[in-house]
């Protein structure tokens, strides 16, 4: 898949393959091209060349909506919430795709099973809420509509390390509850860890891919994207 912003080219012939059940990952240095692929996936912007197949559909000249409605959500980084709204009203709208309104209710106590703290301020405005709130609160939006892919775009940006933490561990938790999971994350060691394959990004290029714990171990991999204090753990 080739993508442009205008006559600008970011992403080179990049192909990669999300099985289902499993984690995957979008790693490397900021300006990569990770975000313009889940863009791209999600129909933001659309491929100049290629093209983007879920269960057999192709998705490459849908709707942002649309592909919402097939099955796929996207948490952009920045988390976009409607800062004036409460939590149960941002989550309201996250069902709102046709194959999520029937679910409702199911889908509400699984997102407050798994973010308890969004059950207890449910009636308060996204705004007010703290950093790692306002994530947990975007992906569970997210989860109102019954994806069976869910990307994550940066979900630890600019969290404290207890929340990081939890987010990767709800991250992992959503992947047992059989959520297909496509992850672009700064954190790139704690993104292979939990990483089934992983694909690293270039300038645009896929550079390495592999196993997570593969990755992880690769030399070239700790030197470039993960440091020497990680590399000795």
């Amino acid at each position: 898949m080739d993508v442009l912003y205008g006559d600008v080219q970011v992403i080179w012939d990049v192909s990669i393959h999300v099985e289902e059940g499993t984690i995957v990952a979008l790693v490397g240095a900021n300006g990569a091209g990770k975000t313009t692929l889940l863009k791209t996936i999600s129909g933001i912007i659309h491929a100049k060349r290629g093209e983007i197949l879920f269960s057999g559909k192709s998705l490459t000249r849908l709707k942002p909506q649309e592909v919402v409605d097939i099955g796929i959500s996207h948490v952009p980084e920045g988390r976009r919430l409607f800062s004036n709204l409460t939590v149960l009203e941002n989550l309201k709208l996250g069902a709102y795709p046709s194959r999520a309104r029937p679910l409702f209710a199911e889908s509400l106590e699984r997102a407050f099973s798994l973010f308890p703290v969004l059950k207890a301020r449910k009636g308060q405005k996204a705004g007010s809420l703290s950093g790692g709130e306002r994530q947990m609160l975007a992906i569970a939006r997210a989860i109102m509509a019954h994806p069976d892919i869910l990307m994550l775009d940066e979900p630890s940006l600019g969290l404290s390390p207890i929340f990081v933490k939890t987010i990767f561990e709800l991250i992992y938790a959503l992947n047992k509850q059989k959520v297909t999971i496509l992850l672009v994350e700064q954190n790139i060691h704690q993104a292979l860890k939990i990483a089934y394959q992983a694909y690293v990004l270039k300038t645009g290029k896929i550079a390495i891919s592999g196993g997570g714990d593969e990755l992880l171990a690769d030399p070239e991999v700790q030197k470039a994207y993960i440091g020497e204090r990680w590399s000795k753990r």
